[in-house]
């Protein structure tokens, strides 16, 4: 089993004609994945070849759902446009969004939660600013390599991509049920709570490794989270214990002010919620094993 994407899932490219969403769009082909076509405007009814797929070009993304049945959409798109972009897909009622862009104001990313939430939350959004989900040896919807490893006991869950490509290089001999890129943004679709949810109530993952670092909150809530509703062996890795006040590092969202969202903060609450937390990305995968020889 996996959460959120599996083999069955029909992925629609917005962004597919631009030169990242060509290459990308190869790469998810290359991991089994069923990309059904991709949404753009001025090339609508056109076909484009990308690594031996004649894939079509719809005009929007309803036309796209209509046609094909398409219930999964990644977002190669320019910040200026991701806003107009992610909205057309919510309206459309497509059921997973993984947005990829970087840059996206934090205002756009607001109005596009908000309107899922009045319609009911029928579209699950990623990102922005992400790498994606992949189930391994299933399907992949973003930009994360896939021939790193294969399927697994274990569940993943990042603010960061290249740190989820390091977990899952470093854990590559056990496997992963999902591994999900849930972006640096300050605001984000998808929390590591509702990842965390996810990852408890799907019976195949038996431990969950969760990556967080610097700025805001969301660390300090899922420990909330899982010391209350989290059955299964979390293990983490908090990144950015070096990083100076008051300095964004990397991400818009990891900005340390005064004694709030620190590496060290985040790292006493998951400690206190009996989260196993690794000073290194092997260390964590090495409590990741443990967890899974004991469980």
């Amino acid at each position: 089993m996996s959460i959120l994407l599996n083999g069955d899932s029909r992925i629609l490219v917005q962004g597919m004609t631009g030169s990242k969403g060509r290459v990308h769009t190869a790469q998810m082909l290359a991991s089994g994945a069923k990309v059904i076509g991709g949404v753009n405007p001025r090339k609508a009814g056109t076909t484009v070849e990308i690594a031996g797929h004649d894939l079509p070009v719809f005009g929007t993304v309803a036309d796209a759902v209509a046609a094909t049945g398409a219930n999964v959409t990644v977002l190669f798109v320019p910040p200026a446009f991701a806003k107009g972009a992610m909205l057309e897909a919510v309206e459309a009622g497509v059921p997973l969004m993984v947005v990829i862009t970087e840059g996206v104001p934090v205002q756009d990313t607001a109005q596009v939660i908000a309107r899922i939430r009045e319609l009911g939350g029928r579209t699950r959004m990623i990102g922005p600013n992400c790498p994606g989900i992949i189930t391994p040896e299933a399907s992949m919807a973003g930009i994360i390599p896939t021939d790193i490893t294969g399927h697994g006991p274990v569940g993943l869950v990042s603010k960061s991509g290249t740190l989820t490509y390091q977990l899952m290089h470093e854990l590559a001999g056990e496997g992963f049920t999902t591994a999900l890129g849930i972006g640096g943004d300050p605001l984000l679709g998808t929390t590591h709570i509702e990842a965390l949810q996810a990852f408890e109530e799907d019976p195949e993952t038996r431990v969950i490794v969760m990556i967080g670092e610097i700025g805001g909150s969301s660390e300090e809530h899922a420990a909330e989270y899982i010391r209350a509703h989290v059955t299964k062996p979390v293990v983490a890795y908090i990144a950015g214990f070096t990083a100076p006040e008051g300095k964004t590092m990397g991400h818009a969202g990891a900005i340390v002010s005064g004694a709030s969202g620190t590496a060290a903060s985040k790292k006493e609450a998951l400690e206190a919620a009996g989260v196993r937390v690794g000073t290194t990305p092997a260390e964590t995968a090495e409590f990741a094993r443990a967890a899974l020889a004991a469980s």
